[in-house]
This record gives C-alpha cells, structure tokens and sequence, in this order.
C-alpha cells in the first residue's frame, strides 16, 4: 500500500459527508500535483452530490455483473476475475476537473441477495491494488466501520470519526471506536465535533485525540440548497477551516 488512505466515518446526520467533500477539496488544492481518489462508499451516494459528480456506474454494478456470468456458467478463474473486475473498476472512475483535478469511485448499494463473498474479496483485493497507484483516498463511509473494513478495503492509514456535540453522538462515537479497533487496520486516528452550537460546552473523549471543532456553517446550508458543490464554498466556510485544521493536525496538509 503507497501513499495516504483515510476514512471518514460516524453516526448518520452529523455532516460526514460534507466534511469528507471538504477534505477532498483541501487536498487537491493543498497537492495540486497529487494523485487523489474519492471513494464514495454511502450508498446514497451523497459525496457525489457534494463533489459535483455525476456517477455513471458503481462498483455494485460491476459486482452485479461478474455474479451474473458466473451463474450463467462462465467459470473463469480467480486471475481472470481480478483482470476484468480492475479493468472494469478503472473505467468506473469519474476523472474530475474544473475545481480541481481527482478520480471518483461509488461503490454503491449493499450486497443484495444471493452469496457474492468470493466476488467482494475480489473486489476488495483489486480497489486496494487501485487504492496503491494514488497518493491519497478519502473513503466517505456508512455510519459505523464494519462497512469500510467488509467492502473497501481492511486497512486505512487515518481514520476520521465525525460527531456532533449532543451526549448520544459522543456516545456513538466512541462505540464506533471500539468497533474501529477491532475490525479496521489503522496508524492515527482522530475525531471532528461538527455543527457546535454551545461552543462553551465541555467535550470529554476518551483515549481519542480531537482534532477540530467546527460551528454550524450557515455558508455551507445556504450552499447545499442552491445544489452547489464543495468546490463552491467561500474559503472562509466553517466546514473549510475546520476540515483544514483536521488535515493539519493530521500532518496531511
């Protein structure tokens, strides 16, 4: 594995996403001549709203596809599967443009019914080989981790949790850590307290480092109402500073 592999992760409504968008934009603005790739692995697909991207396929569609010749008794072996899953997988990116220059991956809906388990290992083996020919990836996951260790890939270099300021967030959140060190490889971990609203109020963690607090952004609503992409935002967004100030403490920026 090369290079820089973050997942950003936490309980649903608290703005993972849009801090993961921010963080895909820092970097390239930050690494202009950096290899990046944002995997989109919600399957609502909101990064790709955040990003403006418009996803053509996902990796379920491939996945989908390769189960489908195999039960039609087009018994390949594993070789030729990983060729034709990377092959496929590479012509899935979205390269990205205009404000700034990145590959984008939707990995789409959840497994659906029917035993695919060889197929997602081949899946996961061939998007950590991919993952290895960029520089960095920001992996914008499902609430929890068990999704990003079971469909992405078993190992991240940080891991980004993502919670609100309310009781039951900070508890969630240090739920999805203990699930975190059991189930996903990682070297630094740390947390954003996103959409403070009472900035006086203590936040205790546990064994965690904190690495921003960022307030609600009126910037970024009246963004995201207009439809607007991260690349959009006024340098001056909260989500923006504050996603800065995590990358930073990470020494990624």
């Amino acid at each position: 594995m090369a290079g820089v592999i973050l997942a950003v992760s936490g309980k649903g409504g608290v703005g993972k996403t849009s801090i993961s968008a921010a963080i895909v934009r820092l970097l390239v603005e930050h690494h202009p001549k950096a290899r990046i790739l944002a995997i989109d692995a919600d399957p609502a697909t909101g990064l790709a709203t955040a990003l403006g991207v418009d996803v053509v396929q996902t990796l379920d569609n491939i996945r989908v596809r390769i189960a489908e010749s195999a039960e039609k008794g087009e018994t390949r072996e594993a070789v030729e599967l990983l060729g034709e899953a990377r092959f496929q997988i590479l012509d899935a990116l979205a390269e990205q443009g205009g404000g700034g220059s990145f590959a984008f991956l939707a990995i789409g809906r959840p497994e659906t019914a029917g035993c695919y388990c060889a197929i997602n290992s081949y899946l996961k083996e061939v998007l950590t080989l991919l993952a290895a020919e960029f520089d960095y990836v920001v992996i914008d996951g499902e609430a929890g981790v068990e999704q990003i260790n079971r469909r992405v890939m078993e190992r991240v270099t940080h891991l980004l949790l993502i919670s609100d300021q309310s009781r039951k967030g900070i508890q969630v959140l240090q739920t999805i850590l203990e699930v975190a060190r059991r189930m996903v490889m990682y070297d630094r971990c740390g947390v954003v307290i996103n959409r403070i609203t009472s900035p006086n109020l203590e936040i205790r963690l546990d064994g965690i480092d904190l690495l921003a607090c960022i307030p609600s952004d009126n910037i970024h609503a009246e963004n995201d109402i207009l439809g607007k992409s991260v690349f959009d935002l006024s340098p001056e967004s909260p989500v923006l500073t504050g996603a800065e100030t995590a990358l930073r403490n990470f020494t990624l920026i």
